[in-house]
């Protein structure tokens, strides 16, 4: 774990998402998060809650509750568009798009609480996640004694476009991983990209000081249905016992599962504990939402359907996300605040 920073002077740099970390610590990357949920069981009592977290805010009027909120998977913004990664042209275009077309971000957690302020009286909510914490997100430029946030990362187009439109909010869903191999170790390590481990707090304490959401994805992206219970609990709480060393009493509310794969039993996703065998410290874990992958936009949670613990994705790659808009626009299939 790096040492904590001191400070930083950070800049814009575009959002790049990098596809899904290897399966184990100097293991070939595997492909990103692609697989169907393994079967769901019911974990011991003490690590299990078995029912979804009560909403934070007032119901919605009946008969208010149709619509689709859009929940976008990112994970690589590159030179080129592949699979998993989205071009940083076509990332600015989609920024643009969507803010043309009356969304608006708002993260993961504003999503379960219905907490739309961000989002004005007749706009639609966007929710945007990034997963993995590869450089491509968030790297950094050195300048002197100083550090600038590098422009053609996702931050840095995501911030260059803010500047030009302010309501375009800082809320997006950052998925971390702390331990992972070529580089996704919060957003770069060991040279990698250029990135130094004595940057890598600096990036996560930022994104939380300007309104990010942190959301945990485990420490190295291990396929949780291939370990037994000890495993992903210890994986899980790992997970978000480093983000607490970056931003100490940060409570993690959502976990994105690697590959889209659920543990054998289920609900370890959203509750467990480990113990830490060096220090003896007992790491609990306890989501509000849990992140799938794939599955189309969401429905809003107003709708009885509802399910934070199982909350489907769109798969941001080619020009997937602007068949999607066109759809719910001539449908009107949108949600709208």
């Amino acid at each position: 774990m790096p040492t904590r920073p001191r400070s930083a002077v950070l800049l814009a740099c575009p959002l790049v998402a990098l596809a899904c970390a290897s399966e184990r610590p100097g293991s070939p990357t595997s492909r990103p998060d692609s697989a169907a949920p393994a079967a769901a069981s019911v974990a011991p009592a003490s690590a299990t809650r078995d029912t979804a977290p009560a909403p934070r805010t007032a119901s919605r009027p009946a008969g208010d509750s149709t619509g689709k909120v859009p929940v976008l998977m990112y994970h690589v913004i590159g030179d080129h568009d592949a699979l998993w990664t989205v071009e940083r042209g076509r990332f600015r275009r989609q920024l643009e798009t969507l803010h043309a077309r009356g969304y608006r971000p708002i993260t993961v957690a504003q999503l379960v609480d219905r907490d739309f302020r961000d989002v004005p009286r007749g706009f639609k909510p966007v929710v945007f996640t990034f997963d993995d914490a590869s450089p491509s997100q968030f790297r950094y430029l050195a300048r002197g004694d100083s550090l600038v946030v590098d422009p053609t990362s996702a931050v840095g187009i995501w911030l260059d476009f803010a500047r030009t439109h302010p309501d375009w909010t800082p809320r997006a869903t950052f998925c971390l991983l702390s331990g992972a191999e070529v580089g996704r170790s919060f957003f770069g390590n060991k040279g990698i990209e250029g990135q130094q481990d004595a940057w890598r707090f600096r990036k996560v304490q930022w994104l939380h000081a300007q309104g990010f959401e942190l959301c945990n994805h485990t420490l190295w992206h291990a396929t949780l249905s291939k370990y037994p219970d000890a495993v992903v609990q210890e994986q899980v709480a790992r997970g978000q016992l480093a983000i607490d060393s970056a931003v100490p009493g940060y409570r993690v509310r959502t976990f994105a599962l690697p590959l889209g794969v659920w543990p054998k039993r289920r609900a370890l996703a959203w509750a467990g504990a480990w113990t830490d065998p060096k220090t003896g410290r007992v790491v609990r874990y306890d989501h509000d939402a849990v992140l799938e992958v794939a599955g189309g936009p969401s429905v809003s949670p107003y709708d009885a359907r509802f399910d934070p613990r199982a909350i489907k994705r769109v798969v941001v790659t080619g020009d997937a996300l602007d068949r999607l808009l066109r759809r719910l626009d001539s449908s009107g299939g949108a949600f709208v605040r």
